[in-house]
């Protein structure tokens, strides 16, 4: 005997549920299929018709059937949601950058040539990405599926503090102050020297960047406090502001990056007396070398990204 839509509709909605629940679905279904086909019937539609109007309307078997049995049918609900792209967000901004520089220093401590520090650089870090986005994920969804209580209740001492815009006075008193230390140490550097050896002083700077390399240090560092006094008295980040800082801290990294490659930026006085006279090794001098390039990039990097989050984040007020 053939089966009708109702039975067939009735049977695939059950099936997922619970033996002690699948019964007393049934009986409900069965009259609610019952009086909908009627209700229709009354209004002239035919038998068939009718039913399969009826059952169409009630929509999926599966859906239905998590309906019964309180199983949610998304990934993440509301009650994580926030919480998860708020620690995603946070981990993309930390872990992707990380994993980048850890595995390119690496690299190139290992002596590795540059298209295999560059190539093997984006492949480990877009792998530790992809892991970052699933596993975060893969949590979410646990607690979500078991029902897991995090403890974590929203209310309104996390309002987050309004945050003045831009930047302020404390701002340029501190970019003058550092600035002027700076510039007091390079000419103390220069002329004076922190390093003295059997009454000789050594400067740690190479004594070449006298004067010209050494004015166009002080310029950029004099135009660093002219952009804070600039922004103090704006009250704001705006993108000729972010263009301008992205523009003088390349010029530093220009500057950094040309007088090491030529051997121009140390002194090899003071190397040789301070370092390789007390037994560090080649290799350990090429190490710190490295480290002092990562840390030169790493500084002008976060100084060019740090000025562009600010911009974005002063557009929005």
């Amino acid at each position: 005997m053939a089966t009708t839509l109702t039975e067939r509709y009735i049977s695939a909605t059950i099936a997922s549920l619970p033996p002690e629940t699948q019964d007393d679905v049934r009986a409900e279904l069965e009259t609610s299929i019952a009086d909908a086909v009627e209700a229709r019937q009354d209004q002239g539609e035919d038998a068939a018709a009718a039913e399969r109007a009826a059952l169409t309307e009630l929509g999926d078997p599966a859906a239905l059937a998590a309906g019964y049995a309180d199983r949610p049918l998304h990934l993440l609900g509301p009650r994580y949601y926030l919480a998860w792209w708020r620690l995603l967000k946070l981990l993309l901004a930390i872990v992707p950058a990380c994993v980048a520089v850890a595995v390119a220093l690496a690299l190139v401590l290992a002596g590795a040539d540059v298209g295999e520090i560059i190539g093997q650089t984006i492949a480990v870090t877009i792998t530790a990405t992809v892991h970052l986005f699933f596993w975060t994920t893969l949590v979410f969804v646990v607690l979500e599926r078991t029902g897991a209580d995090t403890g974590h209740r929203w209310d309104v001492d996390q309002l987050p503090e309004a945050r003045p815009t831009g930047t302020g006075r404390a701002d340029l008193i501190a970019s003058v102050i550092f600035g002027g230390l700076g510039i007091g140490a390079l000419l103390w550097d220069r002329f004076r020297s922190f390093v003295r050896i059997d009454g000789e002083s050594i400067s740690i700077l190479h004594p070449e960047l006298w004067p010209w390399a050494l004015l166009g240090l002080f310029v950029l560092i004099a135009a660093e406090v002219g952009l804070a006094a600039m922004l103090s008295l704006r009250g704001r980040w705006t993108v000729p502001f972010a263009v301008l800082n992205t523009a003088l801290a390349v010029l530093f990294l220009s500057w950094a990056l040309t007088l090491l490659g030529n051997g121009l930026l140390v002194n090899p006085v003071f190397l040789d007396v301070v370092l390789r006279d007390n037994g560090v090794t080649p290799e350990t001098m090429r190490i710190v070398g490295i480290l002092l390039v990562f840390s030169i990039v790493g500084f002008s990097v976060w100084d060019i990204i740090d000025g562009w989050v600010k911009t974005r984040r002063d557009a929005k007020r």
